[in-house]
Formats: C-alpha cells, structure tokens, sequence
C-alpha cells in the first residue's frame, strides 16, 4: 500500500476507534514514509501522533521511529550537511530507544534491534558528529 492510502485507512479506522494501537502505528509508519514528499509537514503530524499512543513506552519507541526515518531520509538526500544532520537524529534516536527498552514489555526487544541498527547505519556511512561550524539545527 501506498503511504497515502495507508494513511488513508487507518485515518478510517482511528475515526471509529481513536485508540486503537496498531492503526496509530501505522499511521505513525505511513506519515514518515511520506518523508520524502513533505518532510517537514509529515514530520509535524507525526510527532503531533505520538500523544495519542496509550503509554510511555509507544510515545517514546515511535519518537525514535521518526528521527531514524527522518535520518534515513537525509541520507538518501545527499545535499551538504545532510550526514551532519543525519548523525544528530539518529542519535536522537538511540536516546530514544535507550529508554523505550527501559519501558518496553518482558520480551520485547524492538527498542534494542532498532537502537543496533542506528548504529550500524552509522558506521555503514562513515558518520560522525560535525563539527561546530558545520552543524544544521534539528528539526524539533
């Protein structure tokens, strides 16, 4: 499915059911996958999504979702500074990984596979953290 048909259902089924869990993370999924046509507009209504998660440990795994995907996305732009960029977010991520596996359920280990691959990312393309003069703000 397309990520604007994707949003589309479930904007459908959160309609009737506005808590609904798996609906939410799709949608939350849907929107960064749109990264790539309106990073900034797609990035704002998912961030807006995570308060309506249910607990602590969604809001803070799904804020790590976003800045990995918003990192990816970088990466694949290519323009100057876009590692720079991309290097801050995943670690943003990492942090927020760090404490979603804190609060994650016996047995979920989701926070910790995505928290190893930011850092594979990382290491795959060479980032490090600019340096002062190089650095771009993040998007909050």
């Amino acid at each position: 499915i397309e990520p604007f048909e994707a949003e589309s259902i479930c904007l459908d089924i959160l309609a009737i059911e506005p808590q609904h869990t798996a609906a939410l993370g799709c949608l939350l999924l849907s929107l960064t996958d749109q990264f790539s046509h309106s990073a900034g507009q797609a990035m704002e209504r998912a961030k807006a999504l995570l308060a309506r998660f249910p607990g602590e440990y969604e809001r803070t795994y799904y804020a790590g979702i976003i800045s990995e995907r918003f990192a990816k996305r970088k990466l694949r732009d290519g323009h100057p500074g876009a590692k720079a960029l991309a290097f801050g977010h995943l670690h943003q991520a990492m942090a927020c990984y760090e404490k979603a596996e804190a609060l994650a359920p016996s047995g979920n280990d989701d926070a910790v596979l995505r928290f190893n691959a930011c850092v594979r990312m990382i290491e795959r393309h060479g980032l490090t953290a600019p340096q002062a003069d190089e650095q771009e703000p993040l998007l909050e």
